[in-house]
């Protein structure tokens, strides 16, 4: 392997792990937050047990996601330097937005969260995950900017005295057409994340062979009925905004969206792949079942639209930019686009079976088969919102930035001219494995700490008491302007700690 390839393989295999812990904290932040509204508002316990049990669930997400994904800025100027320098001036203003605003929000605000059940009035105390959930999903959006414009550059200039990329309109790289369709498309997979996981975790407690406690019951069930409404709703915003998606990537990159759809000649009023048949490499012969003139449709919303193939498009790029292979690895592009697809409408088809079952406020009955699907629907959004990404940035190569065909030329930067000419080969090696080995342990950290208190239910977190943190009041309607409350002089100073650990 040449050091292109281990360089792009390290910072695949560490995005792969970030974004595993990225959209469920998105999600399961907005989820906590909707669960202590609803206690605020009516003071009904059973939303104050489901606000401190998947509060917990996503602490524990949301330190692995910061873990994992820290590594990621250092590996821009590791192993990509070349690209840092071309791009410094633009990429770095959305990412130090992230940093200054989004996460200063969210983790400043989920640190008063935590430690102030006790010492905050309910009302400033809601407003803190409410901030920090907003936090969260602000800092999505100026990371979804930053990739979108490597996608479809736009907002700069070329020097060409110190041959690098310069912003020169902020605002045109936050508004960029990519992001605002991609960013709706990132929340919708996050929002059927989080949708699934609650879901799925309530429906495994309810069903399990010893009865859960009444109060927990009442509660896993709401949590059930609020994961499959918020499934159905997630999964139509997925796909609008992934049909948005679709055309703009026919206009912007169109060998992308070529190859997704295993489209190697151009044709007028294509049909679209349903899957394929034969050889889907750099070869591109494949015999593909389609869909008549839903490609077309799905592009330009006509039936008779042309739309170029693969071969012509690499025809196209190699007048316009120099010899060489133009392609993206076909098999990797086609069928992670079919992934993605597959794994999220499967999720929300799941949606779809809860909701027979429990329809008319029926309880879901206690049977194996149930539980054991309900634990198997949990990864399926998750390995959905993986082949997304992977679809999106191996389907732009060999562009590290893309360039834009109605932007400035000399704005685009291939994968192979991005790294470190400075880096051995042994270096990306070792890191490359070191980071696999550790990233592979933090996984098995977080699925253990998720796992122990999953089992333990809503009622360990709870206590025996059955509320903490005076968090027993009937309605908070009327307690606005009331102090923090006094905690009991019998209570262990270590309980908001438990909590949040």
């Amino acid at each position: 392997m040449d050091l292109v390839t281990l360089a792009r393989w390290q910072f695949g295999i560490t995005t792969v792990y970030h974004f595993l812990m990225v959209p469920l904290t998105i999600g399961l932040g907005l989820v906590v937050a909707w669960f202590q509204t609803r206690w605020y508002r009516t003071g009904d316990e059973a939303y104050l047990r489901l606000t401190k049990f998947f509060g917990k669930l996503f602490l524990i997400n949301f330190a692995m996601g910061v873990v994992t994904g820290i590594v990621q800025e250092f590996q821009f100027g590791m192993n990509w330097a070349d690209y840092s320098r071309f791009v410094g001036d633009v990429f770095g203003a959305p990412l130090a937005m992230e940093a200054l605003v989004a996460f200063f929000l969210e983790s400043t605000f989920l640190g008063l969260w935590i430690f102030g059940w006790d010492r905050l009035s309910p009302k400033l105390h809601l407003a803190t995950i409410w901030a920090a959930a907003i936090g969260t999903a602000l800092s999505a959006y100026f990371i979804v900017a930053a990739n979108s414009w490597m996608q479809h550059p736009v907002g700069v200039r070329f020097n060409p005295t110190s041959g690098r990329a310069e912003l020169t309109d902020i605002g045109a790289v936050l508004t960029n057409s990519t992001t605002l369709a991609a960013y709706p498309h990132v929340i919708g997979g996050a929002l059927l994340t989080a949708a699934v996981f609650v879901g799925g975790i309530s429906a495994w407690l309810l069903t399990r062979e010893h009865e859960s406690a009444p109060r927990d019951a009442d509660a896993l069930h709401r949590a059930v009925r609020l994961a499959i409404y918020l499934t159905f709703a997630s999964g139509i915003l997925v796909a609008v905004s992934g049909h948005f998606q679709t055309r703009l990537m026919f206009e912007q990159q169109p060998m992308k969206m070529a190859a997704a759809e295993a489209l190697c000649d151009t044709e007028t009023g294509p049909g679209l792949s349903i899957f394929a048949i034969g050889d889907v490499s750099a070869e591109c012969d494949v015999r593909s079942f389609v869909i008549p003139k839903a490609l077309s449709l799905l592009a330009t919303d006509t039936t008779d639209a042309t739309i170029p193939g693969v071969r012509e498009i690499n025809a196209d790029y190699q007048e316009r930019f120099g010899d060489g292979d133009y392609r993206p690895n076909l098999v990797v592009t086609y069928w992670s686009f079919r992934a993605m697809i597959g794994f999220g409408a499967l999720a929300s088809f799941g949606a779809v079976g809860a909701w027979w079952m429990t329809r008319g406020g029926r309880r879901l009955p206690r049977k194996r088969w149930i539980r054991r699907t309900a634990i198997a629907m949990i990864p399926l959004p998750f390995v959905a919102n993986a082949f997304g990404w992977i679809f999106t940035e191996m389907g732009r190569q060999p562009w590290v930035v893309a360039p834009n065909p109605t932007g400035i030329p000399e704005v685009r930067l291939l994968t192979a001219d991005a790294v470190s000419p400075s880096v051995g080969l042994a270096e990306v090696l070792i890191t490359l494995i070191g980071f696999t080995a550790i990233y592979g342990a933090l996984m098995v950290v977080e699925l253990m700490l998720l796992r122990r208190y999953v089992v333990a239910g809503p009622e360990a977190v709870m206590g025996p008491s059955g509320a903490a943190g005076g968090d027993d009041h009937d309605s908070h309607d009327d307690h606005d302007d009331d102090p923090p409350d006094t905690p009991s002089p019998d209570r262990d100073e270590a309980d908001v700690l438990a909590f949040a650990y």
